[in-house]
C-alpha cells in the first residue's frame, strides 16, 4: 500500500523539483499487467536490438528528433530478419511497409521521426545501407521509416532533420538503458494533451512459457482518456478529449516497435503487431481519424536470418506454434501499454514554435488519483 504519508510528502514537493523528476511508472509502483519485465525493462532486453537518439532543441522554434532502432547485429540487408507491420489507423507515412509485408522481412534499421523528415530519413537509411561492406552491387533498399506530426511545438515546415542527424542516431545505437521522454523523434510530441515522447517496456515469459522476451518502444503523439493501469485519470483530471462537447485536438500518431527473440516469422509476427494496437487502446488512445497509428514487429531469433542471396532455394526453419504465441499476445499489451504511460512520467513540460507550450502530466494530481484506485505498490 502506498501511505497516505508519502502522497503527502510528494504534494509538497516544490514545483521545480517536480520538474526535474524522470522517474518512469514502475518507480512509483505501478506494476502494469501481470507479467514481470525484463532486467532493463526496455526493447533492448531482447538480445542484439540497439537504439539511438539524436535531439534537435534549437532557438525557440525547434524540437524534434530521430529515433533510430537496429533490430540486430551484423549486416541487415545481407542477413534480414522476419518482420510484419499492422496498420491501426493509415493516416500516416509509414515509408517501406508494402515490401516488408510482401516478402515478410526487414532489411534496414527502423527510423522514427517527423512527419516531414521521411524522405530524408529514407536518402540516410538508404546511404548506410549502400555504403556497408558487402552491399557493394546493391542497387535497392527498403528503408523502414515512420513518424508523427510534432508540428505544435517544432517548426516541421523548417524540415531542419538533416541525413547527418539520421546517421548520427543510427551510430550511436547501442544495447542497454534506453533514454525516454523528450529525446530523438518524442522532443516535440503530445500525448492525451500532456508532454508525450519516446517510451519503452519489456516482458520476460517465464521459462514453462518459453523463456522469451518482448520488448517494446513508442514514439507517443496521440489523444483519448487517459487510463493509467486501469484508473480513469483523464477523467478524474477534468482533462480528456471531447470534454464539455468540444472537439479538441485528438489525432497525432503513434509509432509502435515490437521486438522478441520468439522464432516466429511474418504471419505470427503480423499476429503479434494487432495485438499491440490494443495496449494503446488500454491506454485510452483512440486512434482517431487523423491519427497514425503503426505497429512494426519483428523476430530476432538468429535461426530465422533470411539471406539476401545464395545457392540454395531452400530455407528449413524452426517455429513457434500457433498455440504458444498466446502467452506473447499478453506480453506485447502489456509492453506497449506500459512503454506509453512511461513516455508520459519520463517527459517533461516543453515550450517551442510561437510560444506554444505543453505541460508535463502533473503528478502531483496523478498519484493521488492511482493510491485512490489502489494502482500504488509498495
Amino acid at each position: 500500500m502506498f501511505h497516505r504519508s508519502a502522497i503527502i510528502a510528494f504534494l509538497l514537493l516544490p514545483g521545480a523539483l517536480w520538474a526535474q523528476e524522470c522517474k518512469r511508472a514502475r518507480d512509483y509502483g505501478i506494476h502494469i499487467g501481470v507479467m514481470q519485465p525484463g532486467a532493463l525493462n526496455a526493447i533492448t532486453d531482447v538480445r542484439g536490438v540497439k537504439v539511438g537518439h539524436t535531439t534537435l532543441v534549437k532557438g525557440d522554434s525547434i524540437r524534434t528528433g530521430v529515433t533510430a532502432i537496429v533490430p540486430a547485429e551484423g549486416n541487415l540487408f545481407q542477413q534480414k530478419v522476419p518482420a510484419a507491420i499492422f496498420v491501426g489507423n493509415g493516416f500516416g507515412k509509414l515509408a517501406g511497409i508494402t515490401q516488408v509485408n510482401e516478402l515478410g522481412n526487414l532489411e534496414t534499421p527502423i527510423v522514427l521521426t517527423n512527419t516531414l523528415s521521411v524522405p530524408v530519413a529514407m536518402q540516410a537509411v538508404a546511404g548506410l545501407t549502400l555504403a556497408e561492406k558487402g552491399n557493394e552491387n546493391v542497387r535497392s533498399v527498403n528503408a523502414v521509416v515512420g513518424e508523427t506530426n510534432d508540428g505544435y511545438l517544432n517548426d516541421i515546415r523548417g524540415r531542419h532533420v538533416t541525413v547527418a542527424d539520421v546517421n548520427a542516431a543510427i551510430l550511436s545505437a547501442a544495447a542497454g538503458k534506453v533514454t525516454e521522454g523528450n529525446v530523438g523523434a518524442g522532443t516535440g510530441t503530445i500525448c492525451f494533451g500532456f508532454k508525450g515522447g519516446i517510451g519503452t517496456a519489456s516482458r520476460k515469459l517465464p521459462a514453462s512459457l518459453g523463456g522469451y522476451t518482448v520488448g517494446v518502444i513508442v514514439q507517443s503523439n496521440f489523444g483519448g482518456v487517459l487510463s493509467i493501469d486501469g484508473a480513469p485519470v483523464g477523467k478524474e483530471l477534468g482533462k480528456f478529449d471531447f470534454s464539455n462537447h468540444l472537439l479538441n485536438n485528438v489525432d497525432g500518431s503513434c509509432m509502435i516497435v515490437v521486438a522478441t527473440d520468439a522464432p516466429i516469422d511474418h504471419r505470427n509476427l503480423m499476429r503479434l503487431a494487432s495485438r499491440a494496437i490494443l495496449g494503446l487502446g488500454k491506454t485510452g488512445g483512440i486512434a482517431s481519424n487523423g491519427s497514425g497509428d503503426y505497429v512494426i514487429a519483428f523476430s530476432t531469433a538468429e535461426e530465422l536470418r533470411i539471406p539476401h542471396s545464395g545457392n540454395q532455394s531452400h530455407q528449413t526453419v524452426t517455429l513457434l506454434q500457433n498455440e504458444a504465441m498466446s502467452p506473447l499476445f499478453l506480453a506485447a499489451i502489456e509492453a506497449t501499454e506500459e512503454a506509453i504511460i512511461n513516455s508520459l512520467f519520463v517527459a517533461t513540460s516543453a515550450k517551442g514554435r510561437n510560444g506554444n507550450a505543453v505541460e508535463a502530466l502533473p503528478l502531483q494530481q496523478v498519484l493521488p488519483i492511482l493510491q485512490k484506485y489502489n494502482r500504488l505498490q509498495p
